[in-house]
């Protein structure tokens, strides 16, 4: 449905007259006859003069019991009133916006309405009445009632503000996180509770939110009411009107002092980890590192951070690297990688890699936390392994060979005693015979 109000009328006969209309004046009747949306003339003191199809439609009434009525019989003594100073808006302005009806229709039912109107003007250019167009609200108060609703009973701290940062609904999270009273909350603007800077942040952020309609983690740290400073990171999505047209934000605050101090733990145990451990994005660009990072490769930390893991291994090793980075993706952990980053001096150091995966607060996988292990000792003690292990074999062989010697001289021996016992045995039977 148009928000925009029917365009400024000049007509030159009254409605329903048969006096030829001038060439190129604009025949209101038939605009309003067509106009989708329920659309009617009154005169200044409210009288309907005409209407189209579709206020019969929304009110239930029939022709003869809508013309010729005053406003005032289908709206409260107060909604009267606020038509009055609609029409004098109208008079002064030339046009009204968004002011609320809620006539009675025939059945009895209020049925909530938004009125745009515009001035309806006799040949001389005088306002001598109002064309006023009707929506029908009660769609978009069911709408708003339930995101009402949502906002009322979400779990983290909602808020609505408008494009200044208004603040113009809050739901008991808020009060709950903030500690301050509604009354000190509500009409206020953000810029009360966060510092100048984030002000500007927060500013900057709704720009966004307008041009894109959302806006993701941006870091706010409003000041409770008992001044404590509370970390927070904020979501917001656009707020719209009826025609899509962005008119504030909805915003949801994730309080973060937990998860500060467990990533400050985090932080804490890859500081004082004994092994190499760093952590990086999904592109492989090292985000931080501990000392021990450092004392292995030989950088210096701003020779590190920020730079990507395929400076200090190969290409093959690189290719290697972001294969494990999805199987963190995949299955949360990577074990045993070999990467053999080049140190500062040149040289080329083994290491095994287990990672795990780094995760945002909705457990999105957002990078990894590497661990290496040096394994050059490990190595030196696999080499000298084989260095003794190939001794080994060779003093084996040595054995075997002298034993094949020894062997065989006692072969020799056995043959030749044998020999010697067959002599004697020859001998003594001569010697006898």
């Amino acid at each position: 449905m148009p928000d925009k109000p029917v365009s400024t009328a000049t007509i030159s006969a009254p409605l329903h007259s048969n006096t030829p209309k001038a060439h190129g004046s604009l025949d209101a009747d038939i605009i309003i006859k067509n106009a989708p949306d329920p659309v009617f003339v009154s005169d200044l003191e409210g009288k309907i003069l005409s209407a189209n199809d579709a206020v019969y439609e929304l009110l239930g009434f029939r022709t003869d019991e809508v013309l010729e009525q005053s406003l005032s019989r289908f709206i409260s003594p107060e909604e009267t009133r606020e038509f009055t100073a609609a029409l004098r808006e109208v008079i002064e302005r030339g046009a009204t916006r968004n002011a609320r009806l809620n006539p009675r229709s025939a059945s009895g039912e209020v049925i909530p309405t938004s009125l745009n109107a515009s001035a309806l003007r006799d040949a001389d250019g005088k306002v001598i009445g109002a064309i006023g167009i009707l929506r029908d609200m009660r769609e978009l108060d069911k709408a708003l009632a339930y995101a009402d609703s949502l906002i009322k009973n979400a779990p983290d701290p909602v808020f609505v503000s408008d494009l200044e940062g208004k603040i113009l609904s809050a739901n008991d999270a808020v009060y709950e996180l903030l500690g301050f009273r509604t009354d000190e909350v509500l009409e206020q603007s953000l810029s009360r509770f966060i510092r100048p800077e984030e002000t500007r942040e927060f500013t900057a952020a709704l720009r966004e939110v307008i041009e894109r309609g959302v806006i993701r983690n941006t870091r706010l740290n409003p000041r409770s009411a008992s001044g404590e400073i509370i970390p927070t990171s904020l979501n917001a999505s656009a707020l719209r009107d009826a025609d899509g047209k962005v008119i504030g934000a909805i915003g949801i605050l994730r309080d973060m002092r937990e998860l500060d101090k467990a990533l400050a733990y985090s932080d804490s145990l890859i500081k004082n980890a004994p092994d190499p451990v760093f952590v990086s994005d999904l592109e492989g660009k090292i985000l931080q590192a501990n000392d021990a990072v450092y004392e292995l490769l030989g950088f210096r930390p701003d020779e590190v951070l920020e730079q990507s893991l395929s400076r200090f291994i190969s290409p093959e090793e690189t290719r290697e690297f972001l294969a494990a980075l999805r199987e963190v993706i995949e299955r949360g952990a990577t074990r045993n990688a070999r990467l053999n980053p080049r140190s500062a001096s040149g040289e080329i150091i083994p290491t095994t890699l287990n990672a795990s995966a780094l995760r945002d607060p909705d457990g999105k996988v957002i990078g990894a936390i590497g661990i290496l292990r040096d394994m050059r000792a490990y190595e030196k003690v696999v080499r000298d392994l084989q260095e003794s292990e190939a001794e080994l074999q060779e003093k084996i062989l040595d054995l075997e060979k002298f034993e094949e010697v020894v062997v065989g001289r006692e072969l020799k021996m056995i043959a030749l005693e044998k020999e010697i016992e067959n002599l004697k045995l020859k001998m003594n039977k001569l010697s006898r015979g």
